[in-house]
């Protein structure tokens, strides 16, 4: 079984907990005001497959701005190891 990492605020940890607020409060304005609430769920659950799809997420860039810093990262080549 997988647990991510709960040591700190990472960049991804942030984003999973912000799409999950969002998504909550689009099905709590649906509920309780207007079933116009649910485009929050359905921007939440699109921007998840744009950045599955292609890596881009614009809230990613604009906390990372913000100085979130990510966890997940790509490896960098090692020195003298320029073959691959």
């Amino acid at each position: 079984m997988y647990f991510a990492r709960t040591d700190g605020w990472y960049l991804e940890r942030i984003i999973w907990v912000l799409a999950g607020v969002v998504s909550l409060a689009g099905l709590a304005l649906a509920l309780f005001v207007s079933r116009w609430g649910l485009i929050l769920n359905a921007l939440v659950g699109v921007n998840l497959i744009v950045f599955g799809a292609s890596g881009f997420c614009l809230m990613a860039n604009m906390l990372h701005a913000m100085g979130a810093r990510p966890r997940l990262c790509r490896v960098s080549k090692a020195p003298g190891n320029e073959s691959a």
